[in-house]
């Protein structure tokens, strides 16, 4: 009796270490996973600057980008806006982002005192060649209000930013 459960013991043993070593010889042949992506939705409008929205998997890394005014001595709202973001985009580029990491800006604009209402095409015109362009494809999701007034005397456009790059493995 006493040598039956030791041969079975034995065999136990061995089984499990063939089966150990299996499972490690396994996982050695499989490779890992791709971590997974940032996932741009697009805008039902395909001309649009900005999708839909922006799906962050778990363990990204974010980056929230304080609001950055277009200089007053740009000119008007599409200057200020191109203005805005080469200011947004060396923020960026220095933390190591850029612009298709971007996935969702809030952007205030203030009435152009020339016209008394706020200039929202002369932004988009600017938004567009940052966004959905060959070298940076990427749209975010954007919210555009008016608002009464900015900080800086003269700004007529304010951009935040939200980039996001994806968990690496």
């Amino acid at each position: 009796m006493k040598t039956s459960v030791a041969v079975l013991a034995a065999v136990a043993a061995f089984s499990l270490a063939v089966s150990t070593e299996a499972v490690a010889k396994a996982k050695a042949k499989t490779p890992p996973a791709p971590p997974p992506a940032i996932k741009f939705i697009p805008s039902s409008y395909p001309a649009s600057p900005i999708g839909a929205g922006a799906i962050v998997p778990a363990g990204s890394e974010l980056f929230f980008v304080s609001g950055i005014p277009g200089d007053a001595k740009a000119g008007d709202t599409g200057a200020q806006t191109t203005d805005a973001l080469t200011k947004l985009g060396k923020v960026l580029a220095d933390n190591g982002y850029a612009f298709s990491d971007v996935v969702n800006a809030k952007v205030y604009l203030v009435a152009d005192p020339a016209t008394g209402k706020m200039d929202f095409m002369g932004m988009n015109t600017a938004f567009k060649t940052f966004f959905g362009t060959a070298a940076e494809p990427n749209k975010p999701s954007r919210v555009t209000v008016q608002v009464a007034a900015l900080a800086g005397p003269g700004s007529l456009v304010e951009i935040e930013l939200v980039a996001a790059k994806a968990p690496k493995k």
